[in-house]
């Protein structure tokens, strides 16, 4: 699919929607690709749909219970470790559970016990913690919710200029309306938001439905 939207196309665009912005008017032009930046942020917190799931694979390490998320990571859908570092692998799902839940059921992390994982718990925002603690190397695969990198002078697109431009643009107009202190613009962008990001959302529902009643029944 082309792009239709770049970086500096949409800065173009909020120039031309809020007449506000050029290279004569340098205190928003300034600000426009902080608020470009929030606008994004925004999106990515809002909307789970497909285009921000992504697949990470790593390997357990024996021994080490606490685990880095990746770059950019939102929330997990899921997580799931083979049986076997070597030779044929039969994946097999890791539950969450509460981090005091860990806690209690496996207490001690230096100890193990044979066979992969059972369960995982948030540790904080950048680590997962897993229980029990992995007896040897075992390959893993986390999937997630990304933020798409954020737009600026030498990533020019992402996944939300490509598949959802017009929900970018009326994002960023939200966070711009404010900051040029025009509060009454604001119900306007944020029903031209909502109706774009429930577009987005619906043509993604079935698929990440599916993935949570899965999560939830087992």
């Amino acid at each position: 699919m082309p792009v239709s939207m770049t970086f500096n196309s949409l800065q173009s665009d909020l120039q031309n929607y809020l007449e506000r912005g050029t290279v004569l008017d340098p205190i928003v032009y300034a600000q426009l690709p902080e608020l470009i930046n929030f606008a994004e942020r925004r999106i990515a917190r809002e909307l789970k749909v497909v285009g921000f799931i992504v697949p990470a694979t790593f390997t357990l390490q024996a021994g080490l219970a606490v685990y880095a998320k990746p770059d950019r990571w939102r929330e997990m859908i899921s997580l799931n470790v083979g049986s076997s570092p070597t030779g044929t692998i039969v994946r097999q799902q890791i539950f969450p559970r509460s981090y005091e839940y860990l806690r209690t059921y496996w207490p001690d992390d230096t100890a193990t016990l044979p066979g992969p994982p059972k369960f995982y718990a948030e540790y904080n925002y950048q680590n997962i913690i897993v229980a029990p603690t992995p007896d040897q190397a075992y390959p893993a695969e986390m999937v997630y919710y990304e933020e798409p990198a954020l737009l600026d002078a030498t990533n020019t697109t992402n996944w939300i200029t490509q598949y959802a431009p017009n929900l970018l643009l009326y994002s960023s107009l939200l966070e711009c309306t404010p900051f040029l202190k025009n509060d009454s613009r604001i119900s306007v962008w944020q029903g031209m938001y909502d109706r774009a990001a429930a577009v987005l959302n619906s043509e993604s529902n079935a698929g990440v439905l599916d993935r949570n009643s899965t999560r939830q029944e087992t």
